[in-house]
């Protein structure tokens, strides 16, 4: 079954319900996801906003976007950005994704912004500095993923950057995935 989760502000947290349900309701945010043939609310897998955050937002945090939007959207809900946005998705980024039949549609090159930080659940910082150095003030948790910086590089290190890429996101959906599956998420 398909079908939007969706948020309802009920004393002051946010409820995750199917829409259907809701419909009378007001909605603050709705966020497309698949359940079993059940339906039922509890079979339904919470979304994690992850913002991917590297230097130039033109090779790592585009290509982890478009990975976890490929292979992890029934957990994690992907943005993107760069400290200083390059402007543009850089061509080798494009076509090693395209490899994989990953493909960039929709995503930009943008720098961070504070509604980004505020916005997310989870930081994954690949800008090769320390997010205690960057992140001086309250934000959402944040992981530091050493992924080296192929900008400039050949096709080859494109390849082993996005496979390193591939890899973490498959070991971070694996750990929504169980979160989502532990009783002291129910």
């Amino acid at each position: 079954m398909s079908g939007y989760l969706c948020f309802q502000v009920e004393a002051n947290r946010l409820k995750p319900v199917l829409l259907d349900h809701l419909l009378e309701h007001r909605l603050n945010s709705c966020h497309p996801v698949h359940s079993d043939v059940s339906g039922r609310e509890e079979d339904m897998v919470t979304r994690t906003k992850v913002l991917f955050l590297c230097v130039g937002n033109a090779c790592r945090s585009q290509m982890a976007e478009a990975v976890a939007r490929h292979t992890a959207a029934d957990v994690i809900e992907p943005s993107s950005a760069g400290l200083v946005a390059f402007g543009e998705i850089a061509g080798p980024t494009i076509s090693v994704l395209n490899e994989h039949g990953i493909s960039v549609d929709g995503q930009t090159s943008k720098s961070l912004r504070s509604e980004d930080l505020s916005a997310a659940d989870l930081i994954i910082n690949m800008t090769g500095r320390s997010g205690a150095e960057i992140f001086t003030g309250p934000t959402p948790p944040f992981e530091d993923w050493d992924v080296g910086d192929p900008y400039g590089f050949n096709l080859a290190v494109y390849r082993g950057i996005r496979d390193q890429i591939e890899q973490r996101i498959d070991e971070l959906a694996r750990r929504l995935r169980g979160k989502a599956d532990s009783p002291e998420t129910s």
